[in-house]
């Protein structure tokens, strides 16, 4: 190699290059990698991402009696006498009963104790028979505080397990909620949109058995201005409970219907009904690219991008969902999510102080990554790699993991000038500490943007520097002893890229391997040799 003198080859400078056009193609996400495998990855992540806290979206709600000298009821809220405790043999007999407020008094006190804070009796009062009494109150139109009551109770039934959910849908009560959806009394209507998104909630067979009774018509015609903001809350939470669960997902001829709602409602200033609308679009975009366009088309991406800013928790982690979602999808899709702007908030919430958002924000900057030489250009100019580094330095395993494959999907996409930016920001020590993780996928992402480095620089002459260098921090010792790993790709990979780039090479000149200087940035003595033009370690 040819001797460049009186230089210092500083690894945090940028320099520009000549463009690298052809990488390896097979780490494209959307030249040459399978597409299937993206979205294979997309649903290890998000299987993960939702075992998080179960608070991030509760699927079912009580609805809890906050005081016990309550009103019997919000439609009677001048009576405030407090009830007289009633035992379930004392109800059981009460709802059977031809005295009309016999039967209220006793629908009350089983929606009462269905409303307890703590350790509702579900299964007892299912056991005692009371359940197709009070799906029968529901046809009653002539005692309104009776049908309400009712359906407060079973709401909270519903709100327990799959079992006891079940009892409530086998006694025929979907089609009588769906009908109280018209009630000319808000509250019957509000509570039936409740017991409806709680069995939504349920699951998959629930949910798509309720789809069935052609529900949503009735429910997007019930949000209407005037409504309060508590009711406009039940309403999207129940509309997203509609979208909710993967295994199936949802028919998406029926929630499509549901889109332009939701472009609507993420612009409401109440933020609890943006975070649920924020989860509905999350789980709307988890799935195929045509789907992601009907999203798209929605116009809802901008907005999303602006609640990248917002500082709640709340709404960061659906949005980050539903932007990472979005960026998994060709590049025309991924582009919507760069002109929103959203990278300058990605880059930000790379720094947050919860590690789930670190890691969900590192997820959709490794999809951007995945992307075309000009995207990948902007997540550069935007200075996202720079605390991508910082997550494989410090981040926990998870974060760093999330990290890795955005340098992988960088460096496999990306061009000399785009690869020699990243070594020169630092990638290669902590890319080098990484390869002694247990987990064999991450080492593989590893080694692929190791082994992806080492192919540009030997494009340009610059292959004996590199080599070097990964030396200098334990990589080839590390590498050599992954020949070795269990897994087969590992050792795989490993073996190549020491075949490759490792064997029957002269022992570098130690002049070559780089020092560190007193701001820490790496550079190669005066003396070192580079390369003519281009990739100059």
């Amino acid at each position: 190699m040819q001797k460049v003198p009186g230089s210092k080859l500083d690894f945090s400078r940028t320099h520009r290059f000549t463009m690298y056009a052809q990488s390896r193609l097979t780490k494209f996400k959307n030249k040459g990698r399978d597409q299937e495998a993206m979205r294979r990855r997309r649903t290890e992540v998000n299987v993960e991402l939702r075992k998080q806290k179960k608070d991030d979206n509760l699927s079912k709600r009580r609805n809890v009696d906050a005081f016990d000298d309550e009103p019997v009821s919000p439609l009677q809220p001048q009576n405030k006498q407090q009830l007289p405790g009633m035992s379930l043999e004392e109800i059981m007999a009460g709802v059977r009963s031809a005295d009309p407020q016999i039967r209220l008094s006793a629908t009350q006190n089983a929606r009462k104790i269905l409303s307890r804070e703590k350790n509702p009796p579900i299964d007892d009062m299912i056991a005692c028979g009371v359940i197709p009494f009070l799906v029968a109150f529901l046809q009653d139109h002539g005692d309104i505080p009776l049908q309400f009551e009712a359906c407060w109770a079973l709401t909270n039934i519903a709100s327990g397990n799959s079992a006891q959910t079940l009892t409530v849908v086998n006694a025929g009560a979907i089609p009588l909620f769906i009908n109280l959806l018209s009630s000319q009394h808000a509250t019957v209507a509000e509570q039936a949109v409740w017991a409806i998104g709680n069995i939504a909630g349920d699951g998959p067979q629930l949910r798509d058995f309720v789809l069935k009774y052609n529900v949503i018509p009735a429910l997007k015609s019930l949000l209407t201005p005037e409504i309060s903001v508590q009711f406009r809350r039940n309403i999207t939470w129940t509309l997203s409970n509609l979208c909710r669960n993967k295994n199936p997902p949802p028919p998406f001829d029926a929630v499509k219907q549901l889109i332009p709602t939701f472009a609507e409602l993420i612009h409401h200033p109440d933020t609890e009904v943006v975070t649920d609308t924020l989860w509905a679009i999350s789980y709307l975009t988890d799935g195929s690219n045509e789907k992601i366009q009907e999203v798209i088309n929605a116009g809802v991406v901008p907005r999303l991008c602006e609640l990248l800013e917002v500082r709640e928790t709340s709404v960061i982690t659906p949005t980050l969902r539903s932007i990472g979602n979005i960026v998994t999808g060709d590049d025309k899709q991924t582009q919507t999510v760069i002109d929103g702007g959203a990278l300058p908030f990605l880059r930000r919430l790379m720094g947050h102080s919860k590690p789930n958002i670190v890691k969900e924000a590192c997820w959709a900057v490794s999809n951007i990554c995945a992307g075309n030489v000009n995207q990948i250009q902007a997540v550069t100019d935007n200075g996202l790699m720079a605390p991508i580094i910082d997550v494989l330095n410090q981040g926990d395993f998870k974060c760093q993991k999330e990290a890795a494959w955005a340098v992988c999907n960088y460096t496999s996409g990306g061009n000399i000038e785009q690869i020699t930016f990243l070594v020169r920001s630092g990638v290669i020590p902590p890319l080098c500490d990484l390869l002694t993780i247990k987990d064999p996928k991450v080492l593989v992402v590893v080694l692929d943007s190791i082994s992806n480095i080492l192919a540009a620089a030997s494009k340009i002459n610059a292959l004996e520097s590199v080599c070097s260098f990964i030396e200098q921090w334990d990589g080839l010792d590390k590498i050599e002893n992954l020949q070795h790993h269990e897994n087969v790709e590992v050792y795989k990979t490993a073996f190549t890229i020491i075949d490759t780039y490792f064997t029957g090479e002269e022992e570098a000149d130690e002049q070559l391997a780089p020092d560190v200087d007193e701001s820490g940035n790496y550079q190669f003595s005066e003396n070192a040799s580079a390369p003519n033009g281009g990739f100059n370690f």
